[in-house]
């Protein structure tokens, strides 16, 4: 069963494109995906990957959480499923 990551402090230039790249280095990247602010299209800095195989997640999670990234160090582990929150 593949796992979902977490990446986060990704470098505002990076796009999904980029950061498929960048995790294809630790295996198959199923999905990866910037995620990108609705109104202006920037990115908000982190993003989600999901690799083919958990031992291919284990290995993306120890090559690349800490690696410099144009100046900036990822964050990379395991994404917690997302909360409902209520609506106003």
């Amino acid at each position: 069963m593949a796992t979902n990551l977490f990446v986060g402090n990704l470098p505002y230039t990076m796009d999904s494109d980029g950061l498929g790249q960048l995790f294809a280095q630790a295996g198959t990247v199923t999905s990866a995906k910037v995620i990108s602010d609705k109104y202006s299209g920037r990115s908000r800095g982190f993003g989600f990957v999901e690799m083919a195989t958990d031992e291919e997640t284990k290995k993306a999670i120890e090559l690349l959480n800490g690696k410099d990234v144009e100046g900036r160090a990822l964050v990379v582990n395991e994404a917690r499923p997302r909360e409902e929150r209520p609506r106003n």
